[in-house]
């Protein structure tokens, strides 16, 4: 690996992780996970095929308002169908008028496939690549090729395949970007044609590799020792078939074993926090045991183990757990969950007293107690901030909520009824309160609303973006917990809140409270700043 080069990060997983198997993200779920990408230090946010279908279209006219400090966004799609209509090609036109600084397009460089699924000769297909890279250059766009399946086309075909690379070449392309389509290579295999590939091209080569053998992330590391400069995964390997090479991996492997560096500074502490979130927004459960950031990463359990590691960290760590943002944990210990309280507490600008050790441990079994019952602060950083400013006694509740009520009609033939009826004290004073809605949950928000306004007349600036639940107990059912997270913004800050039981309503109304608790609480300390 050339260490004296930057490695460019390039992340897909608003398009390429969407294609994996229970993967959805609405439009407002992929600009949160964007402008994560962009804190983060990504240098490209692929944001999906415009031409596809409507949804991708809508992300990227809303993505213009983004203001990104380190990213750029690239929309992907295709080369030209058909030669005599480069001009007016939809696939084309649907690239060019998401508005995006970046265009990556992929064209086939296995002759099976030109032969079979385009059904045109070599000429063609090396045509169809030159001028569609030259369409899309010359309209001043930055365009990366993607080389589909070249590794297969390679190794069946190499004169072909590297026709089709150098067509791209030749039209202006900045990246050339290999791609394991099928997932197949071994990492020997990718060392060789990367090697060979760089010793015939002059612009810089990028590697996308998927993991139907488990290579993924050792296909791309070894790439980037063969010469490439470029990298393309998604965050937790989300894909289709068995997934694309994992970013999560990737990044501390490259960053802390082999003395390489990204175009931008990363925030590596960020990354379990990073692959938390997505996880979260896709509503799905995180690997408890994947590389650097799952939760059982640096777990220990077995007496020597612990033994030794309470002696020396690096004697059962392969790296210090705090490079990542993830943490030591020795089950079945009283040490577990101290220090990332700490650490999180830092975060939030909340300084633990050092001398007041019952303080402490009172905090420290309370959230223990809390997680073990279902909560995640991890994701839910405003519930957390309450919680710790309370037992320090800094904060208390700006109200209370006596009792709540829902009411649900529906039937054949008749209109769905939800109403929310609350009882909620302020400042010794009773309020009663009654709402419709759009869903229970809608008709407690608006009820909720209701009952404050006439004494936080600012909660009229916020409002509710997003809304999650997620079930912890499947195998009982509908007796299940569920996790309720709420996203709320004030149109400049966003935070989130966590509610879990055995009862939606309960649970959603908990993230609620929490929520406004946090946005009075965040108005009283600003205006006492």
């Amino acid at each position: 690996m050339d260490n004296t080069r930057a490695v460019e990060l390039y992340d897909t997983t608003l398009r390429d992780g969407t294609q994996g198997e229970k993967i959805n993200l609405s439009v407002q779920d992929k600009l949160l996970i964007a402008e994560k990408l962009d804190e983060f230090g990504a240098d490209y946010i692929e944001g999906g095929w415009p031409s596809s279908n409507p949804k991708d279209e809508e992300f990227f006219t809303k993505a213009k308002k983004l203001n990104f400090r380190n990213a750029r966004l690239a929309a992907f799609g295709s080369t030209a169908r058909k030669l005599d209509n480069i001009l007016n090609d939809p696939n084309l036109n649907g690239l060019l008028n998401s508005e995006t600084p970046v265009i990556t397009i992929f064209g086939k460089t296995w002759k099976a496939h030109s032969d079979r699924s385009l059904g045109i000769s070599d000429e063609e297909n090396a045509e169809l690549i030159r001028q569609s890279v030259t369409r899309l250059k010359n309209e001043g766009r930055e365009v990366l090729f993607d080389a589909e399946h070249f590794f297969d086309g390679y190794k069946d075909n190499p004169a072909f395949a590297m026709n089709m690379l150098l067509s791209a070449e030749e039209a202006g392309a900045d990246r050339l970007v290999l791609c394991d389509t099928n997932g197949g290579s071994l990492p020997h295999e990718i060392h060789e044609i990367v090697t060979e590939v760089a010793a015939s091209t002059s612009i810089p080569l990028g590697i996308h590799a998927h993991n139907d053998s488990e290579l993924a992330v050792a296909n791309s590391l070894t790439a980037l020792r063969a010469g490439a400069m470029h990298v393309q995964g998604t965050v937790n390997g989300i894909g289709e078939r068995c997934g694309n090479a994992n970013l999560i991996s990737i990044i501390p492997n490259v960053i802390l074993k082999m003395d390489g560096r990204f175009c931008h500074r990363l925030q590596l502490k960020n990354l379990t926090s990073l692959s938390k979130f997505v996880y979260e927004i896709l509503n799905l459960p995180p690997d408890t045991k994947a590389p650097f950031v799952g939760r059982s990463a640096f777990a220990h359990k077995g007496g020597i183990h612990v033994s030794a590691v309470l002696k020396e960290s690096a004697l059962y760590e392969h790296i210090d757990p705090t490079t990542v943002g993830n943490r030591q944990r020795v089950l079945v210990s009283e040490l577990a969950g101290q220090s990332n309280i700490r650490y999180k507490a830092r975060e939030l600008g909340i300084t633990l007293p050092e001398d007041n050790a019952e303080l402490f441990r009172t905090i420290v079994s309370r959230i223990k107690k809390l997680e073990h019952e279902g909560f995640q602060f991890d994701v839910a950083e405003a519930s957390f901030e309450l919680l710790l400013r309370q037992e320090m006694g800094q904060f208390n509740p700006f109200f209370e909520i006596i009792e709540s009520k829902v009411h649900i009609e529906s039937g054949k033939n008749r209109e769905p009824v939800d109403q929310a009826l609350l009882k909620v004290e302020v400042n010794d004073e009773i309020e009663l309160t009654a709402a419709d809605g759009d869903g229970p949950v809608n008709a407690l928000d608006k009820a909720l609303r209701k009952a404050l306004r006439t004494f936080y007349p600012e909660i009229r600036n916020i409002r509710l973006v997003d809304y999650k639940v997620r079930v912890l107990e499947e195998r009982k059912g509908t007796s299940a917990k569920v996790r309720v997270l709420i996203e709320t913004s004030n149109g400049e800050n966003t935070w989130s809140t966590v509610g879990v039981s055995t009862n939606i309503i309960d649970a959603s109304l908990q993230a609620l409270s929490d929520s406004l608790n946090y946005f009075l609480f965040s108005c009283r300390e600003k205006a006492e700043a």
